[in-house]
């Protein structure tokens, strides 16, 4: 992430739009459980929202500096913070409830990383639980904030075949005018071939 895109992550105003707007539509109807997964939560806004909604979160951070800094500010509360690949955590299978991915995805370097993400969030995931999440849409304004910078937009129409291919069930997607919403159900376990 380049300086002037985290720095924006950061700020007071990325703060409230997380709060009033972001999680409230990706999580209107949705029940994630009483052990979430949040994938990249990069330095922690939408964490900090997360956790009072939640009894337990363990959070996935690629970053070493933003891991490191997320858990030494969240030491001794509800999160747990981890730091590894979205793609390939180490995680044992099957323990978390609910997943959910804010505004990050498109930070991921490739369709196929973002595919294996998602492969990566099924298996953690226990039977019939939801995954959860949003992702900008592409705009020249986006581009140009991610100069210099990792920026690989999901395409909201390819979306649900993708999530389908991952082995989720239920696939939902939605947009507005700024972001794409997903919402999809891991196969439970009486589904699997």
């Amino acid at each position: 992430m380049n300086e002037e895109h985290l720095k924006l992550c950061s700020s007071a105003e990325w703060a409230e739009t997380v709060q009033k707007w972001i999680i409230p539509w990706v999580l209107d109807g949705v029940e994630l459980g009483e052990n979430v997964l949040e994938v990249g939560p990069g330095p922690g806004l939408t964490t900090d929202v997360l956790r009072r909604l939640v009894p337990r979160l363990t959070a996935v951070e690629v970053d070493p500096d933003l891991a490191a800094a997320l858990s030494q500010r969240l030491a001794g509360t509800n999160v747990a913070v981890i730091h590894a690949d979205a793609s390939d955590t180490s995680l044992p299978a099957g323990g978390f409830s609910g997943a959910i991915c804010l505004t990050m995805l498109h930070h991921v370097h490739s369709p196929e990383l973002q595919d294996a993400v998602f492969a990566e969030v099924h298996r953690l995931l226990a039977p019939d639980a939801v995954f959860a999440g949003e992702d900008s849409l592409d705009s020249p304004e986006l581009r140009e904030l991610h100069h210099d910078d990792t920026y690989v937009p999901m395409d909201p129409v390819r979306l649900p075949g993708r999530l389908a291919d991952a082995g989720f069930s239920q696939v939902e997607v939605s947009t507005n005018e700024h972001a794409v919403r997903f919402r999809a159900v891991r196969t439970s376990a009486r589904q699997v071939g």
